[in-house]
Protein backbone atom coordinates (compact mmCIF):
# COMPACT_ATOMS: atom_id res chain seq x y z
CA UNK A 1 0.00 0.00 0.00
CA UNK A 2 1.44 3.65 -0.79
CA UNK A 3 -0.13 4.82 2.33
CA UNK A 4 1.53 2.84 5.03
CA UNK A 5 -0.04 0.78 8.31
CA UNK A 6 -0.70 4.19 10.22
CA UNK A 7 -2.90 5.63 7.38
CA UNK A 8 -4.53 2.45 7.21
CA UNK A 9 -5.35 2.33 11.03
CA UNK A 10 -6.21 5.73 10.89
CA UNK A 11 -9.12 4.81 8.28
CA UNK A 12 -10.09 2.05 10.40
CA UNK A 13 -10.69 4.74 13.32
CA UNK A 14 -12.52 7.15 11.32
CA UNK A 15 -15.24 4.38 10.57
CA UNK A 16 -15.59 3.69 13.95
CA UNK A 17 -15.94 7.03 14.94
CA UNK A 18 -18.64 7.31 12.19
CA UNK A 19 -20.08 4.63 13.54
CA UNK A 20 -20.45 6.51 17.03
CA UNK A 21 -21.42 10.20 15.95
CA UNK A 22 -23.59 9.19 12.77
CA UNK A 23 -27.45 7.55 12.83
CA UNK A 24 -27.92 8.18 9.42
CA UNK A 25 -27.46 5.83 6.45
CA UNK A 26 -26.49 8.05 3.82
CA UNK A 27 -24.12 9.49 6.17
CA UNK A 28 -22.35 6.41 7.83
CA UNK A 29 -22.21 4.66 4.19
CA UNK A 30 -20.03 7.55 2.90
CA UNK A 31 -17.93 7.81 5.61
CA UNK A 32 -17.32 3.91 5.44
CA UNK A 33 -16.65 4.40 1.56
CA UNK A 34 -13.83 7.34 2.13
CA UNK A 35 -12.06 5.42 4.65
CA UNK A 36 -11.70 2.47 2.64
CA UNK A 37 -10.56 4.02 -0.66
CA UNK A 38 -8.44 5.96 2.05
CA UNK A 39 -7.39 2.76 3.45
CA UNK A 40 -6.36 0.87 -0.10
CA UNK A 41 -5.12 3.76 -1.67
CA UNK A 42 -7.82 3.23 -4.77
CA UNK A 43 -9.20 5.35 -7.25
CA UNK A 44 -12.52 4.48 -7.02
CA UNK A 45 -15.00 3.12 -4.16
CA UNK A 46 -18.29 2.39 -4.08
CA UNK A 47 -20.91 0.90 -1.30
CA UNK A 48 -24.22 -0.44 -2.40
CA UNK A 49 -27.14 -1.49 -0.31
CA UNK A 50 -30.02 -3.50 -2.33
CA UNK A 51 -33.28 -3.53 -2.38
CA UNK A 52 -35.91 -6.29 -2.45
CA UNK A 53 -36.74 -5.29 -6.47
CA UNK A 54 -33.20 -6.42 -8.27
CA UNK A 55 -32.06 -3.14 -8.31
CA UNK A 56 -30.42 -0.95 -4.97
CA UNK A 57 -31.71 0.91 -2.08
CA UNK A 58 -28.73 2.73 -1.38
CA UNK A 59 -25.52 3.29 -3.49
CA UNK A 60 -22.75 5.35 -2.07
CA UNK A 61 -19.24 6.55 -4.44
CA UNK A 62 -16.01 8.61 -3.59
CA UNK A 63 -13.73 9.60 -6.12
CA UNK A 64 -16.33 10.41 -8.90
CA UNK A 65 -17.39 14.28 -9.26
CA UNK A 66 -20.80 15.23 -8.99
CA UNK A 67 -20.69 15.44 -13.26
CA UNK A 68 -19.57 12.25 -13.53
CA UNK A 69 -22.24 10.81 -11.29
CA UNK A 70 -24.90 13.05 -13.32
CA UNK A 71 -23.72 11.56 -16.52
CA UNK A 72 -23.07 7.79 -15.25
CA UNK A 73 -27.37 7.95 -14.79
CA UNK A 74 -29.98 5.83 -13.04
CA UNK A 75 -28.03 3.58 -9.88
CA UNK A 76 -27.14 0.35 -11.03
CA UNK A 77 -29.32 -2.88 -10.96
CA UNK A 78 -28.03 -6.10 -9.82
CA UNK A 79 -25.81 -7.99 -12.14
CA UNK A 80 -22.71 -9.05 -13.12
CA UNK A 81 -19.70 -8.61 -11.14
CA UNK A 82 -21.92 -6.85 -8.16
CA UNK A 83 -24.68 -9.71 -8.11
CA UNK A 84 -22.16 -12.04 -7.61
CA UNK A 85 -20.67 -10.21 -4.42
CA UNK A 86 -24.59 -10.65 -3.31
CA UNK A 87 -25.75 -14.14 -4.40
CA UNK A 88 -22.90 -15.71 -3.62
CA UNK A 89 -21.22 -13.83 -0.63
CA UNK A 90 -17.74 -14.04 -1.94
CA UNK A 91 -14.65 -12.02 -2.21
CA UNK A 92 -13.86 -10.84 -5.70
CA UNK A 93 -10.12 -9.52 -6.72
CA UNK A 94 -9.77 -9.18 -10.06
CA UNK A 95 -6.62 -7.65 -12.14
CA UNK A 96 -9.24 -6.56 -14.68
CA UNK A 97 -12.84 -6.63 -14.18
CA UNK A 98 -13.38 -5.55 -18.05
CA UNK A 99 -12.30 -9.05 -18.68
CA UNK A 100 -14.63 -11.05 -16.37
CA UNK A 101 -17.20 -12.93 -18.32
CA UNK A 102 -19.58 -11.19 -15.48
CA UNK A 103 -18.91 -7.58 -16.75
CA UNK A 104 -21.85 -6.32 -18.27
CA UNK A 105 -24.13 -3.21 -18.30
CA UNK A 106 -21.89 0.01 -17.44
CA UNK A 107 -23.37 2.74 -18.41
CA UNK A 108 -21.09 4.99 -21.37
CA UNK A 109 -19.93 8.05 -18.87
CA UNK A 110 -18.78 4.87 -15.96
CA UNK A 111 -15.41 5.75 -15.72
CA UNK A 112 -12.94 2.81 -16.71
CA UNK A 113 -12.56 0.20 -13.84
CA UNK A 114 -9.58 -2.03 -13.98
CA UNK A 115 -8.20 -3.73 -10.96
CA UNK A 116 -11.19 -4.90 -8.78
CA UNK A 117 -11.85 -5.34 -5.15
CA UNK A 118 -14.69 -6.60 -3.67
CA UNK A 119 -16.68 -7.81 -0.92
CA UNK A 120 -20.17 -8.30 0.68
CA UNK A 121 -21.32 -6.83 3.81
CA UNK A 122 -22.55 -9.70 6.01
CA UNK A 123 -24.11 -9.90 8.89
CA UNK A 124 -24.33 -13.37 10.18
CA UNK A 125 -25.38 -15.34 7.28
CA UNK A 126 -27.46 -12.42 5.76
CA UNK A 127 -25.91 -10.36 3.03
CA UNK A 128 -26.78 -6.72 3.38
CA UNK A 129 -24.82 -5.24 0.86
CA UNK A 130 -21.47 -5.10 -1.68
CA UNK A 131 -18.34 -3.03 -0.60
CA UNK A 132 -16.02 -2.80 -3.63
CA UNK A 133 -12.92 -0.70 -5.15
CA UNK A 134 -11.66 -0.48 -7.90
CA UNK A 135 -7.86 0.87 -9.66
CA UNK A 136 -5.34 0.67 -7.12
CA UNK A 137 -2.89 3.73 -6.75
CA UNK A 138 0.30 1.72 -7.85
CA UNK A 139 2.23 0.06 -9.98
CA UNK A 140 1.40 -3.35 -11.41
CA UNK A 141 3.06 -5.80 -13.69
CA UNK A 142 1.03 -6.72 -16.95
CA UNK A 143 -1.86 -9.00 -16.11
CA UNK A 144 -1.44 -8.45 -12.26
CA UNK A 145 -4.23 -7.13 -10.02
CA UNK A 146 -3.12 -4.04 -7.67
CA UNK A 147 -5.20 -5.33 -4.89
CA UNK A 148 -3.17 -7.67 -2.49
CA UNK A 149 -4.39 -10.20 0.05
CA UNK A 150 -3.26 -8.08 2.93
CA UNK A 151 -5.90 -5.31 1.07
CA UNK A 152 -8.68 -8.22 1.09
CA UNK A 153 -7.99 -8.77 4.99
CA UNK A 154 -8.22 -5.29 5.81
CA UNK A 155 -11.33 -4.17 3.23
CA UNK A 156 -12.80 -7.47 5.51
CA UNK A 157 -12.62 -5.35 8.84
CA UNK A 158 -14.44 -2.50 8.00
CA UNK A 159 -17.50 -5.00 6.05
CA UNK A 160 -17.38 -5.89 9.38
CA UNK A 161 -17.84 -2.37 10.39
CA UNK A 162 -20.19 -1.35 7.71
CA UNK A 163 -22.64 -4.45 9.23
CA UNK A 164 -22.89 -2.55 12.31
CA UNK A 165 -23.19 0.73 10.65
CA UNK A 166 -26.14 -0.33 8.69
CA UNK A 167 -27.92 -1.73 11.38
CA UNK A 168 -27.55 0.94 13.50
CA UNK A 169 -28.52 3.33 11.05
CA UNK A 170 -31.45 1.28 10.10
CA UNK A 171 -32.87 0.69 13.25
CA UNK A 172 -32.88 4.10 14.40
CA UNK A 173 -34.24 5.15 11.23
CA UNK A 174 -37.49 2.84 11.25
CA UNK A 175 -37.63 4.17 14.91
CA UNK A 176 -38.34 7.31 14.07
CA UNK A 177 -40.34 6.91 11.44
CA UNK A 178 -42.82 3.75 12.94
CA UNK A 179 -43.40 5.01 16.52
CA UNK A 180 -44.47 7.76 18.43
CA UNK A 181 -41.36 10.40 20.05
CA UNK A 182 -40.96 8.91 23.48
CA UNK A 183 -40.52 5.24 21.74
CA UNK A 184 -38.25 6.62 19.48
CA UNK A 185 -36.11 8.64 22.31
CA UNK A 186 -36.21 5.31 24.06
CA UNK A 187 -35.09 3.27 21.82
CA UNK A 188 -32.11 5.28 21.03
CA UNK A 189 -30.90 5.15 24.55
CA UNK A 190 -31.52 1.66 24.85
CA UNK A 191 -29.32 1.24 21.00
CA UNK A 192 -26.28 3.50 22.38
CA UNK A 193 -26.39 1.41 25.70
CA UNK A 194 -25.91 -1.84 23.68
CA UNK A 195 -22.92 -0.70 21.92
CA UNK A 196 -21.20 2.20 23.28
CA UNK A 197 -18.63 -0.29 25.41
CA UNK A 198 -17.90 -2.28 22.26
CA UNK A 199 -17.33 0.46 20.03
CA UNK A 200 -15.18 2.57 22.94
CA UNK A 201 -12.98 -1.26 23.27
CA UNK A 202 -12.59 -0.90 19.28
CA UNK A 203 -10.88 2.42 19.47
CA UNK A 204 -8.91 1.50 22.00
CA UNK A 205 -7.76 -1.83 20.02
CA UNK A 206 -7.57 0.18 17.36
CA UNK A 207 -4.75 2.41 18.73
CA UNK A 208 -2.87 -0.53 20.42
CA UNK A 209 -2.17 -1.80 17.14
CA UNK A 210 -1.56 1.36 15.70
CA UNK A 211 1.41 1.42 18.47
CA UNK A 212 2.89 -1.97 17.54
CA UNK A 213 2.80 -1.55 14.19
CA UNK A 214 6.47 -0.63 13.62
CA UNK A 215 8.13 -2.79 16.45
CA UNK A 216 5.93 -6.20 16.74
CA UNK A 217 3.71 -6.46 13.29
CA UNK A 218 2.60 -9.99 14.40
CA UNK A 219 0.63 -8.36 17.91
CA UNK A 220 -0.34 -5.81 15.52
CA UNK A 221 -2.13 -8.03 13.15
CA UNK A 222 -3.20 -10.10 16.72
CA UNK A 223 -4.88 -6.44 17.57
CA UNK A 224 -6.66 -6.22 14.43
CA UNK A 225 -7.89 -9.57 14.67
CA UNK A 226 -9.38 -8.78 18.04
CA UNK A 227 -11.06 -5.66 15.99
CA UNK A 228 -12.88 -7.63 13.79
CA UNK A 229 -14.38 -9.67 16.70
CA UNK A 230 -15.30 -6.83 18.65
CA UNK A 231 -17.10 -5.58 15.92
CA UNK A 232 -18.92 -8.85 15.79
CA UNK A 233 -19.72 -8.89 18.99
CA UNK A 234 -21.44 -5.26 19.21
CA UNK A 235 -23.64 -6.05 16.31
CA UNK A 236 -24.94 -9.17 17.98
CA UNK A 237 -25.35 -6.79 20.90
CA UNK A 238 -26.97 -4.24 19.31
CA UNK A 239 -29.55 -6.95 17.72
CA UNK A 240 -30.00 -8.72 21.33
CA UNK A 241 -31.22 -5.07 22.32
CA UNK A 242 -33.36 -4.19 20.51
CA UNK A 243 -35.25 -7.77 20.40
CA UNK A 244 -35.63 -7.44 23.86
CA UNK A 245 -37.02 -3.80 24.10
CA UNK A 246 -41.08 -4.40 24.62
CA UNK A 247 -42.79 -0.92 23.33
CA UNK A 248 -43.99 0.72 26.40
CA UNK A 249 -47.14 1.74 24.29
CA UNK A 250 -47.75 -2.19 24.48
CA UNK A 251 -47.62 -2.30 28.11
CA UNK A 252 -49.81 0.92 28.67
CA UNK A 253 -52.67 0.56 25.64
CA UNK A 254 -52.34 -2.55 24.41
CA UNK A 255 -51.77 -4.01 20.57
CA UNK A 256 -54.61 -2.97 18.99
CA UNK A 257 -54.94 0.62 20.78
CA UNK A 258 -51.25 0.83 19.75
CA UNK A 259 -51.68 -0.47 16.16
CA UNK A 260 -54.08 2.02 15.83
CA UNK A 261 -52.37 4.83 16.96
CA UNK A 262 -49.08 3.86 15.13
CA UNK A 263 -51.26 3.78 11.73
CA UNK A 264 -52.57 7.26 12.54
CA UNK A 265 -49.64 8.68 12.90
CA UNK A 266 -48.21 7.36 9.46
CA UNK A 267 -51.33 8.26 7.65
CA UNK A 268 -50.50 11.51 8.72
CA UNK A 269 -47.01 11.37 7.34
CA UNK A 270 -47.06 9.77 4.07
CA UNK A 271 -48.84 10.70 1.04
CA UNK A 272 -50.74 6.81 1.01
CA UNK A 273 -53.52 6.08 2.90
CA UNK A 274 -53.06 3.85 5.78
CA UNK A 275 -55.83 2.17 7.69
CA UNK A 276 -56.43 -0.04 10.14
CA UNK A 277 -59.24 -2.22 11.20
CA UNK A 278 -59.29 -5.15 14.41
CA UNK A 279 -62.16 -7.38 14.92
CA UNK A 280 -62.56 -8.98 18.37
CA UNK A 281 -59.05 -9.22 19.68
CA UNK A 282 -58.22 -10.10 22.67
CA UNK A 283 -55.04 -9.95 24.65
CA UNK A 284 -52.17 -12.14 23.70
CA UNK A 285 -49.22 -13.57 25.89
CA UNK A 286 -46.75 -10.37 26.00
CA UNK A 287 -43.99 -11.98 23.14
CA UNK A 288 -46.40 -12.54 20.71
CA UNK A 289 -47.62 -9.42 20.79
CA UNK A 290 -44.53 -7.59 20.69
CA UNK A 291 -43.67 -9.71 17.52
CA UNK A 292 -46.98 -9.31 15.67
CA UNK A 293 -46.78 -5.01 16.77
CA UNK A 294 -42.25 -5.59 14.86
CA UNK A 295 -43.90 -7.15 12.11
CA UNK A 296 -46.47 -4.79 11.17
CA UNK A 297 -44.22 -2.08 11.62
CA UNK A 298 -41.16 -3.89 9.41
CA UNK A 299 -43.80 -4.56 7.19
CA UNK A 300 -45.64 -0.89 7.13
CA UNK A 301 -42.12 0.10 6.52
CA UNK A 302 -41.20 -1.99 3.51
CA UNK A 303 -44.97 -0.67 1.91
CA UNK A 304 -44.25 3.07 2.30
CA UNK A 305 -41.17 3.12 1.58
CA UNK A 306 -40.33 0.79 -1.31
CA UNK A 307 -43.86 -0.57 -2.59
CA UNK A 308 -45.08 3.05 -4.49
CA UNK A 309 -48.43 2.04 -3.24
CA UNK A 310 -51.49 4.68 -2.96
CA UNK A 311 -53.24 2.53 0.05
CA UNK A 312 -51.73 0.18 2.93
CA UNK A 313 -54.24 -1.12 4.67
CA UNK A 314 -53.55 -3.23 8.06
CA UNK A 315 -55.75 -5.58 9.65
CA UNK A 316 -55.92 -7.78 13.21
CA UNK A 317 -58.83 -9.95 13.69
CA UNK A 318 -59.47 -12.74 15.88
CA UNK A 319 -58.52 -16.63 14.79
CA UNK A 320 -59.33 -19.18 17.50
CA UNK A 321 -57.17 -18.46 20.61
CA UNK A 322 -54.55 -16.61 18.55
CA UNK A 323 -54.91 -13.42 15.94
CA UNK A 324 -53.98 -12.77 12.59
CA UNK A 325 -52.00 -9.88 11.12
CA UNK A 326 -52.43 -8.56 7.54
CA UNK A 327 -50.73 -5.46 6.03
CA UNK A 328 -51.55 -5.16 2.38
CA UNK A 329 -50.48 -2.75 -0.05
CA UNK A 330 -51.31 -1.67 -3.77
CA UNK A 331 -48.25 -0.88 -4.98
CA UNK A 332 -45.51 -2.36 -7.38
CA UNK A 333 -44.86 -5.80 -5.81
CA UNK A 334 -42.26 -8.38 -6.01
CA UNK A 335 -41.46 -11.79 -6.97
CA UNK A 336 -40.97 -13.58 -4.03
CA UNK A 337 -38.88 -16.38 -5.67
CA UNK A 338 -36.38 -13.56 -6.56
CA UNK A 339 -36.28 -11.75 -3.59
CA UNK A 340 -35.59 -14.88 -1.14
CA UNK A 341 -32.11 -15.93 -3.76
CA UNK A 342 -31.02 -12.27 -3.92
CA UNK A 343 -29.29 -12.42 -0.44
CA UNK A 344 -30.71 -9.24 0.75
CA UNK A 345 -34.44 -9.83 2.08
CA UNK A 346 -33.18 -8.69 5.65
CA UNK A 347 -36.81 -7.51 6.26
CA UNK A 348 -38.46 -10.82 5.18
CA UNK A 349 -36.26 -12.96 7.05
CA UNK A 350 -36.48 -11.17 10.22
CA UNK A 351 -40.18 -11.12 10.32
CA UNK A 352 -40.31 -14.88 9.67
CA UNK A 353 -37.55 -15.06 12.37
CA UNK A 354 -40.04 -13.14 14.84
CA UNK A 355 -43.02 -14.93 14.02
CA UNK A 356 -41.60 -18.34 14.48
CA UNK A 357 -40.04 -17.28 17.65
CA UNK A 358 -43.29 -17.24 19.58
CA UNK A 359 -44.80 -20.32 17.71
CA UNK A 360 -46.56 -18.40 14.35
CA UNK A 361 -45.95 -18.45 10.63
CA UNK A 362 -45.55 -15.84 8.45
CA UNK A 363 -46.63 -15.82 4.30
CA UNK A 364 -45.78 -13.27 1.82
CA UNK A 365 -47.83 -13.10 -1.30
CA UNK A 366 -46.98 -10.72 -3.99
CA UNK A 367 -46.42 -10.66 -7.77
CA UNK A 368 -45.07 -7.55 -9.79
CA UNK A 369 -47.98 -5.31 -10.53
CA UNK A 370 -50.00 -6.86 -7.66
CA UNK A 371 -48.98 -5.39 -4.61
CA UNK A 372 -47.81 -7.50 -1.77
CA UNK A 373 -49.60 -8.90 1.73
CA UNK A 374 -47.79 -10.11 4.44
CA UNK A 375 -49.88 -12.37 7.03
CA UNK A 376 -48.72 -13.00 10.18
CA UNK A 377 -50.75 -15.57 12.19
CA UNK A 378 -49.89 -16.96 16.33
CA UNK A 379 -51.43 -19.20 18.42
CA UNK A 380 -52.46 -17.08 21.26
CA UNK A 381 -52.08 -18.76 25.02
Amino acid sequence: MSHGPRSGLAAVSSALLAMSRHLEVRDVLKTIVASARELLDAQYAALGVPDDHGGFAQFVVDGVSDEQWKAIGPLPRRHGVLAAMLDDAAPQRLADVRRDPRFEGWPSAHPDLVDFLGLPIRDGDEVLGALFLANKNCPKPDGACGFTEEDEELLGILAQHAAIALTNARLYERSRELTIAEERSRLAHELHDAVSQKLFSLRLTAQAAARLVDRDPARAKGELQQVAELAAEAADELRAAVVELRPAALDEDGLVATLRTQVQVLDRAHSARVTFTGHGVRALPAAQEEAVLRVAQEALHNALRHSGGTHVDVTLERRGKGAVLRVGDDGGGFDPHTVRRAGRHLGLVSMRDRASGVGGRLTVESAPGKGTTIEMEVPGG
